[in-house]
């Protein structure tokens, strides 16, 4: 019976995919977990144990079919498998590999509550997908009536993606314009290969180009073309830019040469990957070759930096972070794999100043800093102390006093998040309400902004959030944007 391939979590242990050894994979930016065979995905998906109410599902913003799948392909039907995946995910094999499992599905799974070992589902899903691919069974698409309205898209990252896919398959036309010179968003240019490697996001492009979504790529809105004239030439319109402005550190010599944003950094490591020419990452600006590395920040983000500076072959790379390692808001599975790396995480810390060099050595550093500024020597590191609860329920990091001491570093790179860039002022847009953080004011039920036929989603709705979010928000708003322009919402549903 197809329910014996079932419920085998209390006799075969949770087992990842192999890891790559830790010396091995950061020498490259090649993903660092193999894939599973066949039998060993089958036999990690007999581990589910078919909840009557699946927390997994349940805690997955997608809320994928995950029992479903896993069942399926226990069952070895690999191919219904990913038909049942893909229903409510756009980008299957890459949720698979960047979600934070952890903290979503895996983490909320029944068994793994019980003691047993999560599902290892993330891998599952990705090998579910590659599988697919390797076989033939995704292929462009032709939707089975077109239409003659059309959607223009904001953005190409995971958001617009996934909206755009949903409204071609419904027959509009739909067009996506982006500033980057390869669709993606930061899946292509901020997330690194060893989590993402490049030509899983370029296929799905090519299979939405292949499959009639015309891309309109170097071109930045409210400076190639405005907000208006991409308005009057669609139909409706959806805003899906992402947040790209970084927040900064109000300290002292914070515009010395050597101190970085992190966009900046993993956006040139990526186009280096691609075997693009980035004259700021051969003049050794955004290259951490032969550098003491100093990483502020301890999100997602700051793993990406850390672990690509010890790929780059740096010399040392630390980690500040303000709180502890209980309270970091980024994955515990990337700073395990940091640390496996050779990433020092120094908790409790924060920078409280940057001094430049002055004299004798340092004068060749400072030629070389093209702005003329003298370069980064050392980071004043604040020890930290975690006090009462703030309002989010956090302990808030309290400076211990006299307890400073100076880190030497070359290169120190600013991961502190995100935040929304002006864009009623960026593209002279009037009547777009912002919230006042900033962010885009959307319905969260329909994704309707202050001016009608716009919609918005993802981060510049949201603030900085999740890939698997912003997919989410693209395809509820490409079912919204259907019913819009047909007044028919059975369309969207189809």
């Amino acid at each position: 019976m197809a329910t014996q391939k079932m419920l085998t979590f209390v006799s075969t242990p949770r087992e990842m995919p192999e890891k790559r050894a830790a010396a091995d994979r950061s020498e490259d930016f090649h993903e660092i977990y193999r894939e599973f065979a066949a039998a060993k995905a089958a036999e990690q998906s007999g581990r589910c144990s078919q909840c009557g109410v699946p927390y997994c599902q349940s805690h997955c913003p997608l809320h994928n079919n995950i029992p479903d799948w896993l069942r399926l392909t226990a069952e070895g039907r690999l191919e219904e498998a990913y038909r049942v995946s893909q229903a409510t995910n756009t980008f299957p094999e890459i949720c698979g590999r960047i979600c934070p499992q952890d903290r979503l599905c895996e983490g909320n799974c029944v068994i793994e509550q019980s003691g047993h070992g999560t599902v290892t589902i993330g891998a599952i899903e990705k090998y579910i997908t590659d599988t697919a691919w390797d076989n033939g069974w995704i292929q462009p698409f032709k939707p089975a009536q077109e239409r003659a309205e059309s959607v223009g898209i904001i953005g190409a990252g995971p958001g617009g993606l996934a909206a755009a896919d949903m409204l071609r398959k419904q027959g509009f036309q739909v067009t996506i314009y982006d500033r980057y010179d390869r669709a993606g968003g930061l899946m292509t240019y901020g997330i690194p290969g060893f989590k993402l490697e490049k030509d899983v996001v370029m296929r799905r492009n090519q299979l939405l180009a292949d499959s009639g979504v015309e891309f309109v790529l170097n071109c930045n809105v409210g400076e190639d073309i405005s907000f208006d004239a991409i308005r009057g030439k669609h139909d409706a319109v959806l805003i899906a830019t992402g947040v790209y402005k970084t927040r900064d550190l109000d300290l002292d010599n914070a515009d010395h040469g050597g101190i970085v944003r992190a966009i900046d950094y993993l956006t040139a490591s990526n186009k280096v990957e691609f075997g693009d020419d980035v004259p700021d990452f051969e003049d050794g600006e955004l290259n951490a070759k032969g550098k003491r590395v100093v990483v502020i920040g301890g999100g997602d983000t700051a793993m990406d930096c850390v672990r690509t500076a010890i790929r780059q072959g740096a010399q040392s790379v630390k980690c500040l972070y303000r709180r502890d390692r209980a309270n970091m808001p980024g994955s515990q599975r990337e700073v395990q794999n940091a640390e496996e790396e050779g990433v020092e995480f120094v908790w409790l810390s924060a920078p409280g100043a940057f001094a430049g060099h002055v004299t004798g050595v340092a004068a060749e550093a400072q030629e070389r800093d093209v702005d003329g500024l003298p370069q980064i020597a050392s980071v004043r590191i604040q020890k930290m102390r975690l006090g009462q609860p703030d309002v989010t329920g956090r302990q808030s990091p309290e400076l211990i006093d006299g307890a400073d001491y100076d880190e030497p570093a070359e290169l120190v790179i600013k991961a502190l998040g995100f935040e929304p860039e002006d864009l009623p002022r960026l593209w002279g847009v009037e009547g777009l309400e912002v919230t006042r953080w900033g962010t885009v004011k959307a319905s969260f039920q329909t994704h309707q902004t202050s001016i009608p036929g716009v919609f918005a989603v993802g981060d510049i709705v949201r603030g900085a959030s999740l890939v698997v979010w912003a997919i989410r928000d693209g395809r509820e708003a490409a079912e919204s944007i259907a019913t819009f322009l047909t007044g028919d919402a059975r369309i969207a549903a189809e």
